[in-house]
């Protein structure tokens, strides 16, 4: 099994140890250290039940036992994919008291993506859900089980079936394990999946810790706050900026919302007087689109956090006309790095930019193609490193080739400029993705399963913008033979086992692409030609 490591050199481990962003506390231990301050005050709420910090504990130390006793030993790694319900934060704060390494993945995730993840985190345990959305994930977990032999033990939230059930597992009476190090790794967090499949993200207790920490104190989180799980949680924005463990840090409210859209999260805000959550920019737009006509009172909303793609300025203006609260504009990744527009920033900050980074030795770089630096206030690469971005993808040689510089920045891969102020203004993306309402699709993996279908002879995915999307997926297809239907190739590659945001928005037939004299083009180049064509004919068109 591939060892998990997370490791920063010496002489800035003992930096960020010294200077206070590190200070050794484990994830758990922050549940532990919250359940004895505020042991009454309500941790979560959600559509299966009300705890509090005193109730989430007990529950996750009685999961840890039911967890050992079942067979995982600590160190084991376990997929998660839970949607957001109250029991995701005892499942996996369970997990973080019994050794065992959660592997995050998303409600949306299918056939192809888990088995993924198993395979490159040798993973033997796998916690899902029953049902959510329509869709039965005890039906996944027979087939990956079938795939993937080394998978031992699949536990069900719900009705479980054949499997074991979370509320069924044994008390068990076995101790259990010290907490783990704080500097070693406490869970695998999914990349965007800029280069086909998603990465490995190891995150340490110090690094993570740090980060959810610190963003709580920058958003004004307090035991009074009311935090409002609206995105899937899984993901590193909801999770962590500030997120549930920013609010389980602060000892606030938590409500797991099970959907994001207006009609279920403004009847949640209404119910819990939600004060705090964060959306994508395409559900931003729905929310101020419902705000007229709501018979819900969501008069508590106080900050309304954006991120994950970039928030048009012009739409960034109407949040607080609109829905009567703050906006604070968040930009980041799971890697690490982390900016805030502040909540007490004047307008043209928060409206314009995307904030600035959690801490001052967030280090910064933003080059040319050849890594120069840039002048001042010029578009260029985004690079950084600092006391929570990772330096190494888990089990990946090829992509940490890529992904860092020998000096152990991160090649985040987005084009941003940076104001006299510090604040960074994010321009676009570098690589062969399409950021589609927050979810990063690879262009290339898309391709890949495309090319599997007996009548494309070739195909290439490209990004078009959409006012509703951010960005859309078009894939161009050249025939091999008489052309297929367009229903036709988007259910192959929903029936190839993919989350459904990765099939293509828009499929247009080519009859060639062009080429070099010698037959060879770019597939970059090629995807920004094929992009470039298709807006010019919808702008003559329009």
């Amino acid at each position: 099994m591939q060892p998990l490591r997370q490791t920063w050199p010496q002489h800035l481990a003992d930096l960020y140890r010294e200077r206070g962003y590190w200070r050794g506390e484990t994830l758990f231990g922050v549940l532990r250290r919250t359940a004895t301050a505020y042991p009454d005050n309500f941790a979560v709420v959600g559509t299966d039940g009300r705890w509090t910090y005193r109730e989430l504990h007990e529950r996750a130390e009685r999961i840890a036992r039911g967890l050992l006793s079942v067979g995982l030993t600590p160190g084991d790694r376990v997929v998660v994919q839970l949607p957001n319900c109250t029991a995701f934060l005892s499942v996996v704060f369970g997990l973080f008291r019994a050794g065992l390494i959660p592997v995050f993945s998303l409600p949306a995730h299918r056939e192809t993506e888990i088995v993924h993840f198993l395979h490159r985190a040798e993973a033997v345990g796998y916690i899902v859900a029953d049902r959510h959305g329509g869709f039965d994930y005890r039906a996944l977990a027979r087939k990956v089980k079938q795939e993937v032999p080394v998978l031992r033990h699949v536990i069900v939230v719900g009705e479980a079936e054949e499997f074991p059930s979370l509320d069924d597992l044994p008390a068990g009476d076995a101790p259990l394990p010290a907490d783990a190090a704080p500097e070693s790794v406490a869970f695998l967090q999914i990349s965007g999946g800029s280069t086909g499949l998603s990465k490995l993200i190891p995150r340490t207790h110090d690094d993570y810790v740090y980060s959810f920490r610190a963003s709580a104190e920058i958003c004004g989180m307090t035991p009074d706050t009311v935090y409002m799980a609206s995105l899937p949680v899984a993901h590193n924005f909801p999770m962590s900026s500030p997120g549930v463990f920013g609010a389980l840090h602060a000892g606030a409210r938590i409500v797991m919302c099970p959907s994001p859209s207006p009609e279920a999260a403004f009847a949640w805000i209404e119910r819990e007087r939600v004060t705090m959550t964060g959306l994508v920019p395409p559900l931003a737009l729905l929310w101020m689109q419902a705000a007229g006509r709501t018979t819900s009172d969501i008069s508590s909303l106080a900050v309304l956090q954006v991120g994950g793609a970039k928030f048009a300025p012009e739409a960034a203006r109407r949040v607080t006309a609109t829905l009567r609260c703050r906006l604070q504009q968040v930009f980041g990744m799971a890697e690490g790095l982390v900016n805030y527009t502040r909540l007490d920033d004047p307008e043209d900050l928060v409206t314009e930019t995307q904030g600035r980074p959690i801490s001052p030795d967030d280090e910064i770089l933003i080059v040319d193609d050849m890594g120069q630096p840039v002048p001042p206030g010029e578009r260029g690469l985004l690079l950084t490193r600092g006391p929570y971005t990772i330096r190494a993808y888990h089990n990946d040689p090829a992509a940490n080739q890529r992904a860092f510089t020998e000096d152990g920045y991160y090649r985040t891969g987005d084009i941003v400029r940076m104001t006299p102020e510090g604040y960074l203004v994010v321009e676009g993306r570098a690589g062969d993705h399409i950021n589609r309402a927050g979810e990063k699709i690879s262009a290339e993996e898309i391709e890949d399963h495309l090319l599997a279908h007996p009548g494309v002879f070739d195909a290439a995915v490209v990004a078009i913008p959409d006012p509703y999307l951010g960005e859309r997926s078009c894939a161009f297809v050249i025939p091999d033979g008489p052309k297929p239907g367009i229903a036709e190739l988007k259910a192959f590659v929903r029936g190839r086992g993919l989350a459904e945001f990765k099939v293509p928005d828009q499929v247009v037939f080519a009859e060639s692409f062009e080429t070099t004299a010698v037959g060879k083009v770019s597939r970059k180049v090629l995807r920004q030609q094929l992009r470039d064509a298709l807006l010019r004919r919808e702008k003559e068109e329009a």
